[in-house]
């Protein structure tokens, strides 16, 4: 270990990158309990619109952390961990399966063709083009506008937003004259849980999204307490481990494969020709956002704990592969996108250095396995504060936009608001290169637009002509 890992060359020991580990677990684990609560209860209202028991999604998020911890340990020797992304995990729920109609089986093949796509693009150079083919602005504005997108979903939720037949959205009423107060107790418990976040991540407290769920668990518990009539969410499948490990293997393990290659339902009621620019559409919507948000977070995350070389990535192929291939491990056990996570930072504040933390967070996710029970007690207000806050995570890059340009401005701020607006990630996309490919063929800067960029607007553009 000390020889692959070389310990004492980058100043650390197995102490050092288990304590980094665990705090980086403790930064993250809340995707476990928020992945199967979207996968299982998408509108907060007790609907379980995919048919999927809490304990498959629990599982299956928790392994598929646990192969891309290890992939990224292993092979690419970074201390960060990997698990379902946030963003991706709500494009596949809300755009791939809800908005646009595709089974949960058809949804999981198409990630994992994703991620084949992925690791073929990292292995023969490809993702460099990709990339590139990309405008900055639109680069910069696509996790701002998932970031939006997966804020609405919690304020939504919680009860916060409500739906509105004159505006579409508005503010719950909270006035107590009118409204028992009982009612409105799970927004209440949402807003404190955010606040508790705010507050904790201002005072460096390692593992701020746990303890805000917590916080949000407590007070919700407490109110049945002493509210026995009040909003009660909790529906407890089981309290043997043993059952959601039964699930998961009956649900989500390898229904890619078994049931996720006919689409004869998706093409009875679209028709071949929306399913097949539909399937591409989407297909290129997973594969942009996972690499953008993989290089993304890798540039963010070696930058603060100094381990770029010459200003980039250290060993950034090796990484992408391991990520592709997470990708399509997450796919053979149910799981949407697998990707790096921003989190991985705060081991590194502990001193994580080597790809040794990223193993150790990988086999705490292993041990969460059987911890799935307790996980069913949370609520949904409780994770629905840290779904608003990680929409503020994800509004940083909105400053490096040039906003006083605007073949700039316009191209990002549709990349944006089409996101939350339309429940729709790739739709976003698709407005934000259709504006930037449009604007700059009438002033004059048709060359500035690269081969790869009108391959893929021109996809969308058919997708949008024909398939809605």
């Amino acid at each position: 270990m000390e020889k692959y890992f070389e310990l004492k060359k980058n100043g650390t020991s197995i102490k050092q990158e288990f304590v980094a580990a665990f705090v980086t677990f403790c930064s993250m684990v809340y995707i476990l309990i928020v992945n199967a609560n979207m996968y299982t209860n998408p509108f907060g209202n007790g609907e379980n619109v995919l048919g999927l028991p809490f304990g498959a999604i629990y599982i299956g998020t928790a392994l598929s952390a646990v192969v891309g911890c290890m992939l990224l340990g292993f092979i690419a020797k970074l201390p960060i961990a990997m698990a379902s992304g946030m963003g991706l995990n709500a494009f596949f729920i809300y755009t791939a399966c809800i908005a646009l109609g595709f089974s949960y089986e058809n949804a999981l093949l198409i990630i994992l063709v994703e991620g084949l796509i992925f690791l073929i693009l990292t292995l023969t150079g490809g993702l460099k083009k990709i990339y590139e083919a990309i405008p900055d602005s639109i680069r910069l504005s696509i996790s701002v506008g998932i970031g939006l997108f997966i804020a609405l979903l919690g304020l939504m939720n919680s009860g916060i937003i409500t739906s509105n037949k004159a505006t579409g959205l508005a503010l719950n009423s909270f006035n107590i004259l009118n409204v028992p107060l009982q009612q409105s107790l799970p927004a209440y418990i949402t807003i404190f849980s955010l606040f508790v976040i705010a507050v904790l991540i201002k005072k460096n407290i390692k593992g701020a999204i746990l303890w805000g769920i917590l916080t949000g668990v407590f007070l919700y518990y407490s109110v049945l307490w002493f509210f026995p009539g009040s909003h009660h969410e909790i529906n407890i499948e089981t309290l043997n481990p043993m059952v959601s490990l039964k699930d998961f293997f009956e649900y989500s393990f390898a229904k890619v494969f078994t049931s996720g290659l006919d689409f004869s339902n998706y093409i009875a009621k679209h028709g071949f020709t929306n399913f097949l620019l539909t399937v591409v559409t989407t297909t290129i919507s997973f594969c942009l956002i996972n690499i953008f948000d993989n290089i993304g977070t890798l540039q963010a995350t070696c930058e603060y704990g100094n381990l770029l070389k010459n200003k980039g990535i250290p060993e950034i192929n090796k990484a992408m592969t391991a990520s592709s291939i997470a990708t399509m491990a997450g796919a053979t056990m149910g799981i949407s996108t697998v990707t790096s996570y921003v989190e991985s930072a705060t081991g590194m504040a502990e001193g994580g250095k080597t790809g040794l933390t990223a193993i150790f967070v990988g086999i705490f996710f292993f041990i969460a396995i059987f911890f799935s029970p307790i996980a069913q007690l949370v609520p949904g207000c409780a994770t629905s504060a840290a779904l608003i806050y990680i929409g503020v995570l994800m509004m940083s890059s909105v400053k490096n936009v040039d906003w006083q340009n605007i073949e700039h401005a316009l191209p990002a701020f549709l990349t944006i608001c089409m996101m939350p607006y339309t429940c729709n990630i790739s739709n976003g996309i698709a407005f934000g290169l259709l504006s930037y490919v449009i604007i700059n063929l009438f002033i004059g800067k048709i060359k500035e637009i690269k081969p790869a960029t009108w391959v893929i607007v021109i996809l969308f553009l058919i997708m949008l002509l024909l398939s809605h």
